[in-house]
Order: C-alpha cells, then sequence, then structure tokens
C-alpha cells in the first residue's frame, strides 16, 4: 500500500510532469473507482492543471478550480506514460482503473492490482468534501506537527500503539508498513497501549516517527514513479522481512498475522526478547 512517503514522491513527480499542461480526457474503465458525480469528470476536460498536492494517502490533481482527489488504497498504482495507448480503455478488461490524458500525448493510468477494488477517484470542488480527506488528523511532517502536538494526540487515547500509528484520523499518512518501521526504530512492542507511555518514551516515538517518515522521503526523491515499490521495499528494515535477520540486532524477525494484514518486528529490539502472541488480542508487554 502507497503510505505517506510513497504518495509524497508521487506528488513531487506529477507536479513536475502535470502542471501547467492541459488535460485531454479522463476516462475510467472500472465503474467501481468513481466516488462522484458531480461536477462530471468531463469538467476537467480542456483544462489546465494548476496543482498538485498530497493530503496524507490523497493526490490532489488542482484543475479549472476543480480538485482530482485519487486514493490508491492497497494496490493501486500509478503508471506515467510518456506516449499513452491510443482509443478508450475497455471496460473490466485487465487492473486498468483510469487513464488521464493530456492534450500532448502523454499522461498516466491508474491501476489497481486484485479483486477488492478498492482504488478511489473523487472529483470535487474542495477537497473537504471528500469524508476521507475531511477526517484526516496533521500531518505527521507538517512544520507545526512538534512533540507538544503529538503528545497532545495521544492523551486519551487507551489502544495498542499499532493502531493508533495508523488511524488516518489520528496522523495522516502512515499506514501498515511504516508503522512497523517507526516501531522497530522507537524500540517499542506493537501491542504497547498508548497510556502506558511515559513522557521520555512518547518523545522517543516522536522521533522515530519523524526520522522514519524523513528518510523515507529523502529516499524516494527524484525518482520516478516506476521506481518508488522498488525504493519502499529496499528501505524497509523488517516489514515485510520475516525470517530475515533484524539489520540491528540479527535476531530473526517475526511476524503477526491478522485476518486481512501482518505486522512484522524484531524480538531482541522491541519486545525483550519474547515473541508475541500470534493473535490479535495479545496480552504481551502489556
Amino acid at each position: 500500500m502507497p503510505e505517506l512517503p510513497e504518495v509524497e514522491a508521487l506528488r513531487e513527480f506529477l507536479d513536475a510532469h502535470l502542471v501547467g499542461k492541459e488535460i485531454a480526457r479522463v476516462l475510467p474503465a472500472a465503474i467501481s473507482v468513481l466516488k462522484t458525480y458531480d461536477p462530471p469528470l468531463t469538467a476537467v476536460e480542456g483544462a489546465e492543471v494548476t496543482s498538485v498536492a498530497r493530503h496524507g494517502k490523497f493526490l490532489d490533481i488542482e484543475a479549472g478550480g476543480l480538485h482530482l482527489l485519487i486514493h490508491l488504497a492497497r494496490a493501486g498504482w500509478l503508471q506515467w506514460k510518456d506516449v499513452l495507448p491510443s482509443g478508450t480503455p475497455r471496460p473490466g478488461k485487465g487492473p486498468l482503473a483510469l487513464r488521464v490524458a493530456l492534450t500532448g500525448g502523454d499522461g498516466f493510468d491508474l491501476t489497481e492490482a486484485g479483486t477488492q477494488k478498492r482504488l478511489a477517484v473523487h472529483l470535487v470542488r474542495d477537497p473537504a468534501d471528500v469524508p476521507g480527506v475531511a477526517r484526516l488528523g496533521p500531518d505527521p511532517l507538517a512544520e507545526d506537527f512538534n512533540l507538544a502536538a503529538f503528545t497532545t494526540l495521544l492523551k486519551g487515547e487507551r489502544r495498542q500503539l499499532k493502531g493508533a500509528l495508523r488511524d488516518q484520523s489520528l496522523i495522516a499518512g502512515i499506514g501498515n508498513a511504516y508503522s512497523d518501521e517507526i516501531l522497530h526504530a522507537a524500540k517499542m512492542s506493537p501491542f504497547k497501549p498508548t497510556q502506558n507511555l511515559t513522557d521520555e518514551e512518547t518523545a522517543t516515538l516522536y522521533e522515530a516517527l519523524r526520522s522514519t517518515l524523513a528518510d523515507a522521503v529523502t529516499r524516494s526523491h527524484g525518482l520516478a514513479a516506476g521506481r518508488l515499490k522498488a525504493e519502499k521495499k529496499s528501505g524497509l528494515r523488517v516489514h515485510g522481512r520475516t525470517g530475515e535477520p533484524c539489520p540491528v540486532c540479527g535476531d530473526t524477525i517475526r511476524e503477526v498475522s491478522f485476518a486481512d494484514s501482518s505486522l512484522q518486528y524484531c524480538p531482541t529490539c522491541q519486545t525483550g526478547g519474547k515473541p508475541l502472541a500470534d493473535r490479535r488480542l495479545s496480552r504481551l508487554l502489556k
């Protein structure tokens, strides 16, 4: 799933490749991808792209005073093409979900692998008209997201750290992969309750969050859209690396599986050398 660092890199890439260009057509190839109908997609055809922004994991392409909001979800991706295929894409054929064609012949495709179609596109007058954007918490890389702001956010929270970090209404942009990476950097169990954090631990978690995301954004800086997935995978230390040695201590990275996801962690670095029970309601390290 693309998370804040990858979406920020896509924003940067699109800012360089879209701004100042004119949209020729927006062509949905999957009915499920389009979540709004007023204004219609034809409203941006012939409009010049004036900016590309990011809201958490949402991309925001502004053209003609309207906002094309894209959420890539778990299996979606953006593929830039210097020369787009001619003709209109056939609905229901392959992973193609939507095509944005520019008047110069270039543009991009939105694709989604798998059978669970969650990629979402909204065309709205205001980004806040999209419920997923309206409920977003603060951006963790914003200048005003300091330790005091982070501490205030966690006050009153009573849940496990993993779930808190992934909650988009609490902090925008962090998903399954980078929550694992942040907790490994902070040397904390994913199941540790937020209410049990000391002031020192809160500061440690904050520094791990900021540095992990900032480092990932730096690694992705300047990369073409097609190289971002490989860069993300190569930079992860624990997520998706079950059975491999921890790069910090050499212990074997372990996994906890859930119904539709899994987390990875290092027992030595994060749980005092004890493996977590592989079930959702583990009580270890409370």
